[in-house]
């Protein structure tokens, strides 16, 4: 592609999902810089006023870091009760500013706040999927955050990079535009001499020997370029395109100038909910398996019964997340369990016809169904 080439993949993008990250909206000391939001909800209303008018989520950071100035805080705090007073003051602020910011374009928000948790179980990611898709179909502009009031360090995304790729997925978005505080990915330390940013990534092996920084420089966010990568790799693998830029150039990233790093789709646009189930659960426990069970599910698409389970490790419930591993302790796969930890050590090894014999019909059922599992190593 050329400098002057405009992107087909940005021009022709039906629903766009973009995210910001809190050091493109706050100050390093806290609270928010209307001109920043000013300048981000400007490019955004733009896009919508398209003759094609693209569809537009926002999945935007800054709540930890607009709470933390009113609060008296210096810095984002370390412990989880803190951030969270710092999101519930902060999250408040950040839509009362984006309500302002897009009102003066006629243009109505509501925002979404999801948990991995949440995401991960079935009817959830239905109701997310439907409250989204009817924003849009009412002209509101959603904007998503991670709940983090209520997120425990166990059903966190962990960042909103991760977020967005998953909300992309979500609504079956046509791009991804991750914006930061760095024009994109270079070969090296974009603050050394003699490093150049990438224009286009079509695969994993145009990383190979790339140095990717983990740190903001702002320090009120919680990403950096690692995080960033591995967004864009989940929604490529999904078979979405994805631009990062600096939120500078939101405007020109948008217009389909090619600014910033273009990540090309390496897989297919999938339609379940098991892309969140891999990437966005943090496992509960794990259920080890034999070799036969690990072939059904692996290769057979099969579902996970009691008898091809050996050994069950963790505290869990039913429909908590669980990791499946092999003999030989590789994960093999991630599920949703059906059984509660101190249930299943008595249905280890026996058929489900056995069960349902001594215990009831409640107990003929699969420990882990196919359809609340995913393969995560062949």
């Amino acid at each position: 592609m050329s400098e002057d080439a405009l992107r087909e993949e940005v021009l022709t993008a039906r629903r766009i999902v973009v995210k910001v990250g809190s050091s493109s909206l706050t100050t390093a000391a806290g609270g928010l810089d209307a001109d920043r939001v000013d300048a981000l909800v400007d490019a955004l209303a733009k896009v919508r006023s398209r003759p094609d008018s693209p569809e537009v989520v926002l999945v935007s950071s800054g709540a930890i870091a607009a709470g933390l100035a009113p609060l008296g805080l210096e810095k984002r705090p370390k412990d989880l009760a803190r951030q969270q007073a710092a999101a519930s003051v902060g999250q408040g602020l950040l839509v009362a500013r984006y309500t302002a910011s897009f009102a003066r374009y006629g243009i109505r928000v509501g925002q979404v706040l999801l948990t991995a948790e949440d995401a991960s179980r079935r009817a959830h990611y239905r109701n997310a999927y439907r409250t989204l898709d009817q924003l849009l179909a009412m002209g509101a502009m959603p904007i998503v955050n991670e709940n983090d009031t209520v997120a425990t360090a166990e059903i966190k995304f962990g960042d909103n990079d991760r977020l967005a790729a998953l909300v992309a997925h979500l609504v079956r978005a046509d791009l991804l535009v991750l914006l930061s505080d760095v024009d994109g990915l270079y070969d090296g330390d974009p603050s050394r001499p003699g490093t150049s940013r990438i224009a286009e990534v079509a695969g994993p092996h145009d990383l190979d020997g790339i140095e990717i920084g983990s740190a903001g420089k702002a320090g009120v966010g919680t990403g950096g370029m690692v995080t960033k990568v591995e967004a864009a790799r989940i929604a490529t693998g999904a078979g979405i395109p994805v631009v990062l830029t600096a939120a500078s150039h939101a405007a020109d990233a948008l217009s389909g100038r090619p600014t910033g790093t273009l990540f090309r789709r390496t897989g297919s646009r999938s339609s379940d909910r098991l892309l969140w189930l891999a990437h966005a659960s943090s496992p509960r426990g794990a259920l080890h398996l034999d070799e036969g069970a690990v072939a059904a599910v692996v290769s057979g698409g099969a579902s996970l019964l009691p008898a091809g389970v050996t050994k069950v490790d963790g505290e869990f419930a039913a429909g908590d997340p669980v990791d499946l591993l092999a003999e030989n302790g590789h994960i093999v796969a991630r599920g949703l369990v059906n059984f509660d930890a101190r249930e299943l050590p008595r249905l280890l090894g026996r058929s489900t016809r056995d069960l349902a014999q001594e215990f009831g019909a409640a107990y003929e059922r699969e420990v882990v169904h196919r359809d609340d599992l995913v393969v995560l190593r062949g």
